[in-house]
């Protein structure tokens, strides 16, 4: 059986890792091998951190809304209260917005809450 020589099939491989490799600092582009590993890590922080993302961006919120919230005299945990009771059914992310960009909409909102709250 004659000896299959991997020449071509190689080349192109590594051509593929070293293209995905582009913009990494030093060796870590330009040798395979190091460029293959740091490219493994790198999509395992990739795939980890778009879940992560989800998580940090709902944090930002919560602390925004808060803020807001503060003053307007309550609390977040008592705001979303009033808002569930008042059927005001508005996500986190535009609330934040909200409370960054148009204060006097959300100190509307907030008194809308705390009237639900009082009821």
């Amino acid at each position: 059986m004659p000896r299959v020589k991997t020449g071509v099939v190689r080349r192109r491989k590594h051509k593929k890792i070293l293209k995905l490799a582009k913009g990494f600092y030093s060796g870590r582009r330009k040798h395979y091998r190091k460029a293959k590993e740091q490219l493994e890590r790198s999509m395992y922080y990739s795939f980890r951190d778009r879940k992560q993302k989800k998580r940090d961006f709902r944090k930002l919120w919560i602390i925004r809304i808060n803020a807001a919230c503060r003053l307007n005299g309550m609390n977040y945990s008592t705001f979303i209260n009033g808002l569930n009771r008042a059927g005001i059914e508005l996500d986190r992310k535009v609330l934040a917005d909200m409370a960054m960009n148009d204060a006097t909409a959300f100190s509307a909102v907030a008194a809308a809450s705390k009237a639900a709250l009082s009821k």
